[in-house]
């Protein structure tokens, strides 16, 4: 598992208790002795409206054909979370570098570093 690939995995409810299988970009590298990572969900429902937050995976582009998703998806950088790397179930694909550069610029934002 490496940073910028995507995988289906258990992601948290916001708002109930439960997980549910969806697809995930992986922010980091397995860390510490329990094998945890941050993630960032990956949604097929696209707002009419994006969030300075998301990013569009539109599958017609270039840089969103390595995803292997099936769908046009948005990237919610807002919504993260830190799993169990046994959360993680199966390899779908990974971004592009361009992708990848969107996302580090949002973070900073997003996050204020």
């Amino acid at each position: 598992m490496q940073r910028d690939e995507i995988y289906l995995a258990s992601f948290p409810f916001g708002d109930v208790p439960g997980m549910k299988l969806r697809p995930v970009l992986l922010l980091t590298e397995p860390i510490g002795p329990n094998s945890e990572v941050l993630v960032a969900y990956i949604s097929s429902v696209v707002p009419s409206a994006l969030l300075p937050s998301d990013i569009l995976l539109d599958l017609s582009e270039p840089e969103a054909q390595t995803t292997n998703l099936k769908v046009i998806s948005v990237l919610r950088l807002h919504k993260l979370a830190t799993i169990h790397a046994t959360s993680v179930r199966r390899y779908l694909g990974k971004i592009a570098a361009t992708v990848g550069d969107e996302v580090n610029a949002k973070l900073k934002v997003l996050l204020s570093l």
